[in-house]
């Protein structure tokens, strides 16, 4: 490889709440390793990876000028979001144009904005569940009520979409929008074009708005490919509002910067004008450099080498699981770099809830996350983007002293 994904990174005082917020309560942050154990960083979504070089260097050739001024939004920022999707997600160069493109302060933030515009606090919202405790707390922040439509596992123990329930749900509680995670936030499913298309038809029959958050489409595992959901049909493309960011693929959360693409003008005139009401959803010109700096030709191979790394992380996980954790479940993920355990039946033949698992982890450092607050009711999320080694430790670690060892003799 080209890029370097086997160093392991000190994040220790330089601005990570991975590492930094361990044991600060609050019921948050994993508590801290017991003394003899150190920690190994597997609850926070971000990565840690040092990001593609092409980024540090178009902040710091930026930065070298010693002026920060008002800006507009440059030619090449525009056009770099454009070849990124014309390349990646196979987009329409004649459609996507530069008018459906708008900045975003995070992806929830667009969230919101799109929400608002066409709900009032009090309207249901669909959302599938297991569900990203993102969408939970702003939803509830901001006064709407949450109906979910639960995943199901199938035979092969795949993540389903159940799309009578989400008809039925729409129906019965008159829902007129709804948040779509594409790929999904825990469990890790990489949608077909078909399984998109389907719940494209079922929103259309229900006259319901699509707010997609596809932070995560450029995270893809073991050769699995992202279907933009603006993409399977002119319906889609005309309800959808799309919400996209370079944070979670080049570890840039900390800089703030994501961006919507919403073809339809109507649609785009109403979440515009939502989201310019505060007056403070405005680009850092720090961070469009940043964004430019990620979608150069480099960025290109750094993320075909993460999404090879990763690959192996969570083929290596999995397979772990299968053959040393009886009782634990997983579906193996085909996009993003978390695990979502379910620990019910180890649980239920251990006799431990999952908050003991938990703390039996976190003793030993490895600071893992509640999946409660995901709706997983016995669930464990755990972030893989780690140099190999680093998972291999975490899994050892729970291997001798929780699943297998010697948690189970307190």
């Amino acid at each position: 490889m080209q890029y370097d994904f086997t160093t392991i990174m000190d994040r220790r005082g330089k601005d990570a709440i991975a590492v930094d917020a361990l044991g600060e309560g609050g019921g948050f942050a994993p508590a801290a390793p017991r003394p003899g154990f150190d920690a190994i960083p597997m609850w926070v979504a971000d990565m840690n990876f040092p990001t593609v070089p092409t980024v540090p260097e178009a902040i710091i050739r930026r930065a070298q000028h010693p002026a920060f001024g008002y800006f507009a939004p440059s030619d090449e920022y525009y056009d770099s979001i454009i070849r990124w999707h014309v390349q990646r997600n196979g987009a329409d160069p004649a459609l996507l144009t530069r008018d459906c493109i708008g900045y975003e302060n995070g992806v929830l933030g667009g969230v919101i904005s799109a929400l608002t515009s066409f709900a009032a606090p009090g309207d249901g919202v669909l959302l599938h569940s297991p569900t990203y405790i993102g969408f939970t707390n702003s939803l509830k922040n901001n006064g709407y009520r949450i109906v979910h439509s639960p995943l199901v596992r199938d035979e092969q123990g795949v993540w389903r979409m159940d799309y009578a329930d989400m008809d039925a749900k729409l129906k019965q509680y008159h829902i007129h929008v709804a948040i779509f995670c594409s790929p999904h936030n825990p469990c890790g499913r990489v949608w077909t074009r078909e399984e998109i298309k389907h719940a494209m038809e079922v929103y259309k029959a229900n006259d319901c708005l699509v707010i997609s958050d596809e932070i995560w489409s450029d995270i893809l595992l073991n050769g699995h490919k992202h279907t933009p959901t603006q993409a399977v049909s002119e319906d889609a493309r005309n309800r959808t509002v799309a919400l996209y960011a370079p944070s979670k693929t080049f570890n840039l959360a900390g800089l703030v910067g994501s961006y919507h693409i919403i073809y339809n003008s109507y649609l785009r005139d109403r979440v515009t004008a939502k989201s310019s009401k505060p007056h403070y959803n405005d680009m850092n010109v720090l961070s469009m450099h940043a964004l430019i700096g990620a979608y150069q030709p480099e960025g290109y191979q750094w993320v075909d080498e993460l999404c090879e790394t990763l690959s192996g992380n969570i083929n290596f996980a999995c397979d772990f699981i299968a053959q040393h954790f009886d009782g634990v479940e997983v579906a193996k993920p085909e996009g993003t770099y978390m695990l979502f355990l379910d620990c019910t039946d180890w649980c239920a033949a251990h006799g431990r809830t999952i908050e003991e698992v938990l703390h039996a982890g976190w003793d030993v450092g490895v600071a893992w996350q509640d999946g409660r607050m995901f709706h997983g009711p016995c669930a464990i999320r755990m972030n893989l983007a780690l140099p190999l080694s680093r998972v291999e430790e975490a899994f050892r670690r729970l291997d001798r002293y929780v699943f297998n060892g010697s948690f189970l003799n307190e």
